[in-house]
């Protein structure tokens, strides 16, 4: 059977032990480098709530100042479909770990950079413009990171009956890179006086060059995945895979992005519109805020790779839709816990808030990535990703902003989560579910068949 598959595929093929070795190896390089790429990023939202209006916006009142700010935080969501697309079409071509190396690079330097970004006082209107191009390179890099990691995982999964929970571990990275973002803030914001506002904020930018170091480390040291090794040894590597996939699956993309509204939009009113809520209309300490943000990712240490398993047992659709119904209910609990005022109730709003997000998010990188046939999965599960990225994450500190300066009610942007749930429920019914199923083999755009699994697949 080796022998044959040597001479079919000119790939001898690894022995167990060895292909276990590199399992291992896949999984810790991607759940390592997304957690750096995630903290680069999560480090930018938690400090955009607590200082960027002050320092580059300072002549604006509080409110038109937030907006500004994340306005910038948001130019980073609008980055990402640029980089699915950049970095989705070198995946398909050239390969996962040539293409993740670059993405790491790229994050890493941009977010590193922001800790020189001189002040409002020192240049002027020039230092927003700055950290608008920073956070758009950010954007950029994480726009590549996903797809790449989590097809890194994935693609190494020695059996289909285990893809659910392989696949979970990149998604590790959020609540991992989220804990170390927010425990950065929190040891800087311990300096007294205004020192956290005038360098102290800084510090955990320019630490980030340490962490990108030993990701780019691991990530030299691992194989490129058995599938792409066999779409490259058989010449069936597309010439334009992002042009392909839109072209064969546009479907797929499509569900996938809408898909993804109940999980991120959620997630970013929950981790960050949360500080600039707490702090200017409930009055609560930016460390307790910290510190419930800090205690929900650890949670999510665990729980991610729980449904990420537990989809491999119920299936993806079923797992990311009961999370999806939870997260709509769930927003006016939030509120309700939140709007109490009181620290307990605070503190366990923000900690349940993303048990309903591990339920999608943990099946998730195996629910879209399955979708995609093998010779255009980064460019797919890329694009219907990271698409959600402009309709979902970056609006929705923006329109949770707004919403409350318009209804002075929390109501108000639960009931915003609600229509993200609805939307992201009609979605994933109509995606196909691939649980269990060899992915291996190539497929093109297939047709929903009558059990919503691909129909004359191969």
């Amino acid at each position: 059977m080796a022998n044959a598959q040597t001479a079919q595929t000119g790939i001898a093929p690894l022995s167990d032990e060895d292909a276990r070795r590199q399992l291992r190896r896949a999984v810790i390089a991607s759940t390592v480098g997304t957690t750096i790429e995630w903290y680069d990023f999560f480090l930018y939202s938690t400090v955009t709530g607590l200082v960027f209006a002050k320092l580059y916006f300072p002549e604006s009142n509080p409110v038109v100042g937030t907006l500004q700010a994340f306005l910038i935080y948001a130019v980073g969501f609008v980055a990402r479909p640029v980089g699915a697309a950049i970095f989705g079409h070198y995946g398909d071509r050239i390969g996962r770990k040539a293409t993740l190396i670059a993405t790491l690079l790229l994050m890493g330097l941009a977010t590193f950079a922001v800790a020189f970004v001189p002040s409002y006082a020192q240049i002027g209107i020039w230092g927003a413009v700055a950290l608008t191009v920073l956070r758009f390179i950010q954007g950029i890099g994480v726009g590549g990171e996903w797809g790449g990691s989590v097809l890194m995982s994935m693609e190494w999964a020695r059996t289909n009956a285990h893809r659910g929970f392989v696949a979970s571990w990149p998604q590790f990275g959020v609540p991992a890179g989220l804990f170390l973002a927010n425990l950065a803030v929190l040891a800087m914001s311990q300096i007294s006086g205004d020192a956290f506002l005038a360098w102290g904020w800084r510090v955990p930018f320019f630490l980030s060059i340490i962490l990108v170091a030993i990701g780019l480390y691991i990530r030299l040291n691992i194989l490129e995945t058995p599938i792409f090794a066999r779409l490259l040894a058989e010449h069936k590597i597309e010439r334009t895979p992002m042009l392909e996939v839109i072209r064969r699956q546009p479907l797929d993309i499509v569900l996938s992005a809408f898909a993804r509204m109940a999980e991120q939009a959620p997630f970013y009113i929950f981790t960050a519109f949360v500080f600039t809520y707490g702090i200017s209309t409930l009055g609560v300490s930016r460390d307790l805020l910290l510190i419930a943000v800090l205690s929900a990712s650890v949670l999510e240490f665990f729980t991610i790779p729980f449904f990420g398993h537990l989809s491999d047992l119920l299936g993806r659709r079923r797992m990311y839709m009961t999370g999806a119904a939870l997260v709509g209910a769930f927003g006016f609990i939030y509120f309700a816990m939140v709007g109490t005022g009181s620290p307990l109730w605070i503190f366990v709003a923000i900690v349940l808030s993303l048990v309903p997000h591990s339920m999608m998010y943990g099946p998730q990188a195996a629910l879209i990535a399955e979708s995609f046939t093998g010779r255009m999965r980064y460019s797919g599960a890329s694009m219907g990703y990271q698409l959600a990225s402009v309709i979902a994450g970056g609006p929705a500190p923006l329109i949770a902003t707004a919403l409350f300066a318009h209804y002075h009610s929390g109501y108000a942007i639960a009931g915003y989560i609600l229509a993200c749930a609805v939307l992201s429920l009609i979605s994933a019914a109509l995606m196909r579910d691939y649980t269990n199923k060899d992915i291996s083999r190539e497929y093109d755009a297939p047709t929903m068949g009558d059990s919503g699994h691909m129909a004359g697949a191969h």
